[in-house]
């Protein structure tokens, strides 16, 4: 039977992946991921599009007191209670509006100097509404591991570069792909697969510096082909209009603990249908 094997969270957006033994899963996906998102000085959104070295910093963050520590790589932390906020603001995520405060105090400050323009740090104000597209996105290790075999150099695609909430093992490589339209129960949550997730030029970037070292979209299509054709998704923010596509998106049915270890269970035996 499949297995969880690995989880991905991260308290800010963009920033260096934690791998947790266990997450709660709400109706609104894993709460404190992407808690915090960045913003330019327009209140656009600011990831790891835009500056690839984001994965270089650490966030940490304890929801019961509110305390955020962001970890930088040459300079001494900045840390301290995230709870006072300021401006309002909207958040265009991919044709979606979040809503948000940005973030008083020392954060602001400490993440322009190291991205070198003006950034501020939000807070969403539904905690869990600051993901792309769907709470929940899911991928095997199997097709991980297949497309590091079939790709020249491909040792160096490793997990993080995809920055998926959920990775299982002991399935068939691309199996994940017949889950859409199926219901899941991972652990003690139950998920409805929506579709797949199109790629962007972050995979392109190392995981380590947040630098282009890989055209690992290529790499995908040369093996896969431009599949994607009338996705769910948002894609008019990606040049290919969503044609790379690895892993899928999932909604939440049952909320529930997710652990290592835990059963990944099918609980369709055929896709269904929209009305």
């Amino acid at each position: 039977m499949p297995l969880v094997s690995r989880l991905s969270t991260t308290p800010v957006k963009g920033t260096a992946l934690h791998h947790p033994q266990t997450v709660t899963v709400t109706d609104n996906g894993v709460l404190e991921n992407r808690r915090f998102h960045l913003v330019d000085a327009q209140r656009r959104l600011f990831n790891g599009k835009q500056h690839g070295p984001l994965v270089r910093l650490t966030a940490e963050f304890d929801p019961a007191a509110a305390h955020l520590t962001l970890r930088f790589p040459d300079r001494p932390p900045v840390e301290g209670r995230a709870a006072d906020l300021g401006e309002a603001v909207c958040t265009n995520f991919y044709g979606r509006d979040v809503d948000g405060h940005l973030v008083s105090g020392p954060w602001s400050a400490a993440l322009s100097d190291f991205v070198g323009e003006e950034v501020h740090l939000v807070a969403a104000d539904r905690p869990g509404d600051a993901v792309d597209v769907h709470p929940v996105t899911l991928i095997s290790s199997a097709t991980i591991e297949h497309l590091r075999s079939v790709t020249p150099d491909g040792e160096r695609l490793d997990h993080r570069r995809f920055r998926m909430l959920v990775e299982v093992d002991g399935c068939d490589v691309h199996e994940e792909d017949t889950w859409a339209g199926r219901r899941l129960r991972i652990g003690g949550a139950t998920v409805q697969v929506v579709g797949p997730v199109p790629r962007c030029v972050v995979t392109n970037e190392s995981p380590e510096s947040g630098a282009v070292d890989f055209n690992t979209l290529k790499a995908i299509v040369r093996y896969r082909g431009e599949l994607a054709t009338d996705l769910s998704t948002p894609v008019a923010h990606l040049p290919d209009n969503g044609a790379v596509i690895l892993g899928m998106y999932a909604t939440v049915e049952q909320p529930g603990e997710v652990a290592l270890g835990d059963s990944v269970e099918l609980l369709d035996e055929t896709a269904v249908q929209p009305a």
